[in-house]
């Protein structure tokens, strides 16, 4: 049932992202993933990740791309192939470029080319409000909490190690969290409009949640779609300016089917010789960007 409304249609488009993805037989999975190789040679696959699609398996998780990574080594090399072996990982929500390897060994070499910072990462994200200044490192350390509000849940959020003294203003070093991670985020304005930025992300490391902790709490500008930290104390959909929900021809009260506006859109590898891997966003981010008039050069 297509409705006619465009404005309808999108939502619909929208809340099926990734429900298809979790219903698919793995023979059909492992041939989207195959559609979606980017770039490969007689060490690496190199995947465009699709929206909503798990890396690992977990409760209540039908498809994951570790489960079916034997079929796929099958489908791009013969029926006698090893299986591919996952390199790092990306948040089932988050689309872009994702590495395989073909043998054990290749894996274990690029899991430590990321582990030592080697591996130079751009993400791409729209997010609500313009960061200011406009480019810039976020350099603040990140640990998981408790968060009581009437459900229980966890999130990832900002510890710094200095705030503001309410006497004077000045700034105060204070006693750092035992159990947070250092987190360095450098990002650049690419575009503004709509009451909406596009962004330029490089993650310096790897920490979980990252890039959507240092927007959100960080800078103050939560990535589009991210419900889990455009708010703290509660676990709700994220509430959008007047202008963003015109030109994305959405309600608010729909708001919470609108996916999270994170693509990895670089990575550049030195295995030997430096490879350069890019993928184009996916089809509803590059509709967002138009709709907002996010135009980049």
């Amino acid at each position: 049932q297509i409705p006619k409304d465009p404005a309808q249609r999108r939502v619909q488009e929208l809340a099926l992202l990734s429900k298809q993805l979790q219903q698919v037989h793995p023979n059909v999975l492992a041939k989207v993933l195959k559609q979606g190789t980017v770039y490969q040679n007689e060490e690496i696959v190199v995947i465009n990740k699709p929206y909503g699609l798990p890396v690992h398996g977990g409760p209540g998780v039908k498809n994951c791309i570790a489960d079916v990574l034997p079929i796929l080594a099958k489908m791009l090399e013969n029926m006698k192939a090893e299986p591919l072996h996952l390199c790092h990982r990306l948040d089932k929500e988050t689309t872009g470029v994702m590495v395989l390897a073909r043998s054990k060994e290749v894996a274990e070499r690029i899991r430590l080319l990321f582990k030592t910072r080697q591996v130079e990462k751009t993400y791409w994200a729209i997010s609500l409000g313009d960061p200011d200044p406009t480019e810039g490192i976020v350099e603040i350390p990140i640990v998981e909490k408790e968060v009581q509000s009437h459900q229980r849940h966890y999130k990832m959020t900002c510890a710094p190690n200095y705030r503001l003294s309410p006497e004077d203003g000045k700034v105060v070093k204070i006693r750092k969290n035992r159990n947070a991670a250092s987190a360095v985020t450098r990002y650049r304005l690419l575009a503004s409009s709509s009451a909406c930025s596009l962004l330029e992300l490089q993650p310096i490391t790897g920490v979980k949640h990252q890039i959507r902790v240092h927007l959100a709490y960080g800078l103050g500008c939560p990535i589009l779609g991210d419900h889990k930290y455009s708010h703290w104390s509660k676990l709700a959909p994220q509430k959008l300016p007047e202008i963003t929900l015109k030109r994305l021809k959405l309600q608010q009260s729909k708001a919470r089917h609108l996916p999270l506006h994170l693509h990895a859109h670089r990575l550049s590898l030195p295995l030997g010789e430096r490879i350069d891997l890019v993928c184009k966003p996916p089809l509803f981010f590059q509709k967002t960007l138009k709709r907002l008039e996010l135009d980049i050069a």
